[in-house]
């Protein structure tokens, strides 16, 4: 036992120190990176790792030398870079990835955003010399694109959402089809949104059929609105049946209610034109009479992360007056983006310059011309004697972001497999590249989508691809 003892000890001796781990140059690196205190505080950790495992086995693990910690220190940093927010290049083909951020913002957003990190008019009117208007030009861009009478933008569609059912149903009653008791992802449900916001919900109707004679049962002396949410991320077909805006619209007016719309995927114009299809525009709302329409800014509309809402003067005025909008008001940024992706739509260049629409607007046979094009280069760089095989397939593209689940965007994609690499292997290699690749894996095979991979980004593609 006391031979044990003097055998653990020993192997404990040899383990380098905290001081002589700090001294490495990789922790060094580290200090000029992120601070002293955390480069010590993370040399503390691995020390102490190595210790632990050491005393678990008894001291029968192998002799710790100073290499062997710095390579730990080393990838322990390396982990928690890739733990931040980096560029990555989104090679699966869905185009609002709300993983990798949902919509990539237009040039104009871009160069909105970096005129706005210095001294912006924020509150400030040029015009005047005076306090402005926080947000006021893009609720006016609001305001023309939708025709409704006045607009306030929130920092998401779930705030808009809970913000309305705050400030016009709590403690009141708010009628809503079974239909559209929807969870529109991350475990975000509209039952619970009302049950925050101090109301209580009505259902009426079934799953598949809801008819206006269900609302107006319902209704009685605790109704405070009505609520329509259109299903974002599903579709039900068959023998189905439900109320439109107009007749929901007329039922309220009827009763002296509010009808309420959350919209949420926020298409400003009809998509149907390029196979989006079942995805409604914000103005047929507003026209058909619906008093608060909410919509979000990143998805369909292109733009930044934002909640929209549009609708009737006296409402907004009281939502703009709610204690509740300075908690969630966006800030300068957000403005700026919004303006830019705003005036973009207005200007008429939707298709042309928002990223997400051109995107979804691009047909099978652009992308073919791509495709073919870039796996001609691809294998130029490989050379003949590479051990990766590429292969062009038909296949699918996905809107993604909750939106349009039933449009079929045709795509030609890139498959690729290796003579030695797993499909796991390959997709490992691209993800930890350096400008991170993410792609799919189907059926064994790594796919590229270069729907959404921007022309400028091809050759950074093929370098990663080379380099696996």
């Amino acid at each position: 036992m006391a031979k044990t003892k003097t055998s653990l000890n020993a192997v404990l001796r040899e383990l380098p120190s905290v001081s002589e781990l700090l001294a490495t140059p990789t922790a060094r690196e580290i200090a000029t990176a992120a601070g002293e205190t955390h480069a010590a505080e993370m040399a503390r950790r691995i020390v102490d790792k190595l210790r632990q495992e050491i005393l678990a086995s008894g001291g029968s693990s192998a002799k710790v030398a100073i290499a062997d910690a710095e390579n730990l220190l080393s990838q322990a940093w390396a982990t928690e870079k890739l733990s931040g927010i980096h560029r990555v290049i989104n090679a699966t083909g869905v185009v609002i990835h709300t993983n990798l951020g949902r919509s990539r913002l237009a040039e104009a957003a871009r160069k909105a955003i970096i005129e706005a990190t210095g001294y912006c008019t924020l509150e400030y009117d040029l015009a005047t010399g005076k306090r402005g208007a926080r947000g006021r030009r893009a609720e006016q861009l609001v305001i023309e694109l939708t025709g409704a009478a006045d607009a306030l933008v929130v920092n998401n569609c779930a705030a808009a959402a809970f913000f309305v059912l705050t400030a016009f149903a709590a403690g009141g009653e708010v009628v809503i089809s079974r239909g559209e008791l929807v969870e529109i992802g991350g475990d975000f449900r509209v039952p619970d949104v009302l049950t925050q916001s101090g109301a209580t919900l009505r259902e009426v109707g079934t799953t598949n059929r809801t008819k206006l004679a269900d609302y107006e049962k319902a209704i009685g002396a605790d109704t405070r609105m009505i609520l329509r949410v259109h299903p974002s991320n599903y579709r039900i077909v068959g023998f189905t049946t439900m109320p439109t805006a107009n007749e929901l619209a007329a039922l309220a007016k009827k009763h002296d209610l509010i009808v309420y719309e959350d919209i949420g995927s926020g298409a400003l114009i009809d998509l149907s034109q390029i196979g989006v299809s079942g995805e409604p525009v914000v103005a047929d709302s507003i026209k058909a009479g619906v008093d608060l329409v909410t919509f979000s800014g990143d998805k369909l509309l292109g733009g930044p992360q934002a909640g929209i809402i549009a609708g009737k003067r006296d409402l907004i005025a009281k939502l703009r007056k709610h204690p509740l909008y300075r908690a969630l008001r966006v800030d300068k940024i957000t403005y700026a983006a919004l303006e830019a992706t705003l005036e973009i739509h207005r200007r008429g260049r939707a298709f042309d310059e928002i990223p997400t629409l051109q995107m979804l607007s691009m047909s099978k046979e652009q992308i073919a011309a791509r495709v073919s094009k870039f796996v001609e280069e691809l294998r130029d760089k490989l050379g003949e004697k590479s051990d990766l095989h590429i292969e062009i397939i038909d296949g699918e593209s996905a809107t993604g972001g909750g939106a349009a689940p039933d449009a079929q965007l045709e795509t030609k994609l890139i498959a690729l497999t290796h003579k030695t690499l797993s499909a796991l292997h390959i997709e490992h290699k691209l993800r930890f590249g350096e400008t991170p690749v993410i792609a799919r894996i189907v059926d064994d095979r790594v796919l590229i989508d270069l729907r959404t991979v921007s022309e400028a980004e091809e050759n950074e593609l093929i370098e990663s691809l080379v380099a696996i």
